[in-house]
């Protein structure tokens, strides 16, 4: 006998518990199936050094939705878990700790630090892991991959070296985006612009004889201690005359020469710039076309170095102060600006980041994005909206090299070593000891790669790549990858791109993109504002499945969404209609019976909810395939809440209280299979109270995970029941409208005559509108009889109903209470009335005591005309 379910639903005691049988019984392995195609999704690794946040939430929830649906499919499903390395993230953090005890890196050294982090890794990098099972993951554990295992490793220096041997990856001096914080150089992708207040110096840059100036203008006066020259276009007759001359920085007092280079605009300002080509981008490429040297300023944690003469040593915005004093000074600052522009800074630790020229590792992009940026043209990999498609091309269509060195630690030292001996330099798949070359000894390049570098492979790094192994060809390419839109730069595209020239394939088929969450006022949440949730916080509260369906509900794909706490009591509020409608359907469960719907025994309230059942199977089945999980839980939620527990339990109480035990075991059969159905097409948004409901039914299988996705039946399929079941709902809406209206007790039964089109067919309807409706004697005809005095009509969906009067009221007694209320309110009338004709009171009393009387007089006089109309309304009927 299946335990009786407590009176009300914990969620404490269930979800934990069922999360450790799935897991321990391996019901999240993939369990093969040769009739259908294998579906895979790579989860988005999240950072060792995270805590689970609400966007973790959402994205697993999401995920975990599609992998349970396909798996009760029939699929043989693998969701593969792990974690990321999180190079920068992570480097800090040990940084950190190591600062309270005194120690910099350097103190230590590299293998004592990486020893560090390994231990760190081990103690807090798996708490996340723990985490994201709270919130129902269901991962092949087993096969959990973490970003700097030995196998990604692998994967990640053999790509390494292939894209090197091919000419993709070369090292140079470039201008790179460099944090002065985390002292290592970012990518583009790694870079968020803010806007910011600032001003704009307009500068004087005078000929050594002082024959002429030239005025430029900057919002970096610093980077000038770099200048190497002042850039004017060729065709401005301003300055045509004095192109080859030179001028001189002031405050440096450094001679450089007037160049002509088509950079710049001659509408723009004076139509000069300075340039500088250690320190902006735009300028190193102005310097290679005009033979200029390459000076650099400024130290890696963005102070001033020797080169600056008297400003060395000075925090960049402390030179920018003195300098610009300086130059105020010798009168050759013109004029200062208040300015408004985008500057970036480092998306790990949002400092303003500097372009400064650097020897770095990149990867030549041009080539590389033709077959991804294909790909998404031809409709091989499809984006979920597709607008976000748009987002994806515009990046890889403006793609530059990308930077994938990082001078950090922590992460996949980059393979190439270097012989001082010999000068060569050799990239290797296994370490080298000795050069190639001369037989001397090498040493290794001290950087590592770019954390999305290695993320970049996880499609395939995560399957065996570089091996050759049974998962790669089962699940290569994977199913569906599932993200926010905030990263399709970071990682999309790069896997899409690793994708096609490693394995010669897509990574996946499907981009399925969701939104942001933000707080209820539309803000991102963040640490400084202080409005973040704490996804933890709210499962222990309301549960995971409340917390998991809010954020599904409501939640179209691509769109941010507002967090709001009563959406979560709301999803707990459904558990609690769910499990107090299952113990309903189980208080009326026989022991010892074996239930089975006998379609030819059927009420009309049981055809009807099966063939909305049918209905709803197919939609829901729909929109799961179609990627919108958002309108596929609304409509298992409508159906829930309204169909079932609303309307047909309350229609199945007729059948189970009305004697006929034939009836009443057809209409049990029928609630045990509405329900278990129901808790199926459940189960992938709230798995664990789906599973702990459906366990308690009879007949329920091992798991309901891996229990049969529901299909619509063709011999539960009764139109004609959905037609006449409308019609009932109608005539019962309407008359409770009526009831409501006229004020009549819930204890008070109403009489009615309904006219329906076949009087035959609404025969077994007659119980529902009784129970439902609060009738008493319920008569059916085929015709209208001519209305008799006093009679309400009501107008139906497919009915029309009439009710005697004397049905909804004593009219003896109504007159007789309303002739009370009358006299009550002519009183009131009479009193106003007296006091405001009274002149004493209406010039002695305060104005507010006087315009209180007459509220209500105007209040009582107008309840006076309606009760008098109401008399005269029932003394006509």
């Amino acid at each position: 006998m299946k335990q009786e379910l407590p009176k009300t639903y914990d969620h404490a005691s269930v979800e934990g518990k069922w999360y450790a049988i799935w897991e321990k019984a391996g019901y999240f392995n993939p369990r093969p199936n040769p009739d259908k195609e294998p579906y895979c999704i790579v989860m988005p690794p999240p950072n060792i050094t995270g805590k689970l946040h609400m966007g973790h939430a959402i994205d697993n929830t999401m995920q975990d939705a599609l992998i349970r649906y396909k798996r009760m499919n029939g699929h043989e499903t693998l969701w593969l878990p792990g974690t990321d390395h999180a190079s920068i993230a992570t480097e800090v953090r040990i940084v950190e700790d190591m600062a309270k005890q005194g120690l910099k890196k350097q103190d230590v050294g590299r293998e004592g630090f990486l020893k560090r982090a390994w231990d760190w890794r081990e103690e807090y990098g798996g708490a996340i892991v723990q985490q994201l099972r709270k919130i129902g993951s269901s991962c092949d554990w087993d096969r959990e991959r973490f970003t700097m295992d030995q196998g990604c490793n692998h994967a990640v220096i053999k790509v390494f070296k292939r894209l090197y041997d091919k000419g993709l990856i070369y090292r140079g001096d470039r201008i790179i985006n460099w944090c002065p914080r985390c002292k290592t150089a970012l990518s583009d992708a790694e870079v968020e612009y803010q806007e910011q207040d600032s001003h704009l110096w307009h500068i004087r840059y005078d000929a050594p004889d002082g024959s002429f100036g030239i005025t430029v203008a900057t919002t970096r006066p610093e980077t000038m201690l770099g200048d190497t020259a002042i850039a004017v276009h060729p065709d401005d007759p301003r300055y045509k005359d004095v192109v080859g001359k030179t001028v001189v920085i002031p405050a440096v007092g450094r001679e450089i020469p007037i160049v002509a280079d088509e950079y710049c605009e001659m509408e723009f300002g004076t139509g000069a710039v300075k340039i500088t080509p250690g320190h902006d981008p735009n300028d190193f490429e102005v310097g290679k076309r005009c033979n200029l040297p390459t000076i650099l300023v400024m130290t890696d944690d963005g102070h001033i170095n020797e080169l600056g003469g008297k400003y060395a040593g000075l925090d960049r915005y402390e030179c920018r102060r003195q300098l610009t004093e300086d130059l105020k000074a010798s009168g050759n600052l013109v004029k200062v600006e208040n300015y408004t522009h985008n500057v970036g800074a480092c998306y790990r630790c949002h400092t303003t980041i500097e372009s400064m020229v650097s020897k770095q590792w990149f990867v030549s992009m041009k080539k590389l994005a033709e077959p991804a940026i294909e790909a998404v043209k031809n409709g091989e990999i499809r984006f979920v909206p597709e607008r976000f498609s748009k987002t994806y091309f515009n990046w890889l269509e403006n793609i530059r090299d990308w930077c994938i060195s990082r001078q950090l630690w922590w992460g996949h030292r980059i393979p190439a070593y270097y012989c001082d001996e010999c000068g060569e330099m050799t990239v290797s798949e296994t370490p080298l000891s000795a050069c190639p070359h001369c037989g001397k000894e090498v040493r290794q390049d001290e950087d590592v790669l770019d954390t999305w570098f290695s993320s970049g492979l996880w499609p395939f790094s995560t399957l065996g790549y570089p091996d050759s192994t049974g998962d790669i060809e089962k699940y290569y390419p994977t199913s569906t990858l599932v993200t926010g839109y905030d990263i399709i730069f970071f990682w999309v595209a790069r896997m899409i791109i690793f994708g096609y020239e490693v394995m010669g394939e897509k990574p996946f088929n499907t981009v399925y993109i969701h939104g942001l969450l933000r707080d209820s006022q539309g803000r991102k949440m963040s640490k400084s504002l202080g409005n973040g949730i704490d996804p933890l916080e709210i499962i222990e509260k309301y549960g995971a499945d409340a917390l998991r369906f809010s954020l599904v509900t409501g939640n179209s794909a691509g769109n941010d969404m507002r967090f709001y706490i009563e959406k979560v009591e709301a999803a707990r509020n459904f558990c609690n209609k769910i499990y107090n409608a299952t113990r309903f359907v189980l208080m009326n469960v026989e022991e010892g019976v074996e239930y089975g719907i006998e379609p030819s025994k059927l009420g009309t309230a049981d055809k009807w909810i099966l063939t909305e059942l049918n209905r709803i199977i197919a939609e829901v089945s729909a929109n799961l395939d179609a990627f919108e999980l958002n309108m596929a839980a609304q409509k298992i939620y409508d159906f829930i809440w309204s169909e079932f527990c609303d309307w047909y339990i309350e229609l199945a109480k007729s059948a189970l209280y009305g004697g006929d035990l034939e009836a009443k075991r057809n209409c049990v059969a029928t609630l045990i299979h509405v329900l278990s159905e129901e808790l199926k097409l459940l189960h992938p948004f709230m798995p664990f109270i789906t599973e702990e409901l459906y366990q308690q039914l009879p007949g329920a299988e091992e798991t309901i995970m891996l229990s049969s996705w529901p299909n619509a039946r063709k011999d539960y399929d009764f139109p004609e029941a959905v037609g006449l079941m409308d019609t009932v709902a109608d005539v019962v809406r309407s008359i409770r409208n009526l009831r409501a209206e006229r004020g009549v007790a819930p204890s008070q039964k109403v009489d009615a005559l309904i006219v329906v089109p076949d009087a035959r067919a609404f025969g077994d309807a007659i119980p529902y509108f009784s129970k439902l409706a609060g009738l008493g004697e319920v008569q059916l005809a085929e015709r209208l009889p001519k209305p008799k005095a006093g009679d309400i009509h009501l107008v139906c969906a497919g009915a029309e109903v009439l009710i005697p009067l004397a049905s909804l009221m004593d009219i003896e007694k109504e007159l007789a209470r309303l002739d009370k209320e009358i006299e009550n309110a002519e009183r009131e009338v009479s009193r106003a009335e007296g006091k405001l004709a009274n002149e004493g009171f209406v010039s002695k009393a305060p104005a507010a005591v006087v315009e209180e009387e007459r509220r209500k007089l105007a209040v009582n006089t107008e309840t006076l005309k309606k009760l008098q109309q109401r008399k005269e309304s029932l003394l006509a009927e």
